[in-house]
């Protein structure tokens, strides 16, 4: 049974829960296949989105911050929380509402682009980087990484959700 209904926010319930922790953990790993094994091997770079954590909470006052910082900002607070959230509870239902569409392929990779727009963009000016990284090669590749996201994501919730 599909216990998703389009347009509406989800329930928030020990389920919805669930499923936030589950389509972040698919999204994280296939963002981090990408970035820091597929692409190296390609020859495009390696994505280090600790990185970019560590420098952000450098801005926001926190003076030491070690890779370790870095990695439970950006796979625990973002990958897991943040982005599941805003595409469980903010995207999808505007999106439905919106367009009508209920399908999650195509909103999936548009919310994975909105990801790096935010990240890239916003973000890394936030933590002190130029606008996008300067579009240099790794902008590329995050891009990527942030549609891979957003796919994988989006693929998680409707497998969960059509066997509830």
């Amino acid at each position: 049974m599909n216990t998703h209904n389009p347009g509406a926010f989800p329930r928030l319930n020990t389920a919805t829960f669930v499923t936030l922790i589950l389509i972040g953990s698919v999204g994280t790993v296939a963002f981090d296949l990408w970035g820091q094994a597929i692409s190296p091997l390609i020859g495009w770079g390696n994505l280090s989105p600790d990185g970019l954590a560590r420098s952000l909470l450098q801005t926001l006052g926190m003076e030491t911050t070690t890779r370790a910082h870095g990695q439970l900002v950006h796979l625990f607070f973002v990958g897991l929380l943040a982005y599941p959230i805003g595409y469980l509870f903010i995207f999808r239902p505007l999106w439905e509402r919106v367009t009508g569409m209920t399908g999650w392929l195509i909103p999936s990779a548009i919310y994975g682009v909105g990801l790096w727009i935010f990240a890239i963009g916003l973000i890394a000016k936030l933590a002190g980087q130029p606008w996008f990284l300067g579009f240099t090669r790794i902008a590329w590749v995050a891009l990527i990484g942030h549609v891979i996201y957003g796919i994988a994501a989006g693929w998680a919730a409707s497998w969960i959700e059509k066997r509830r």
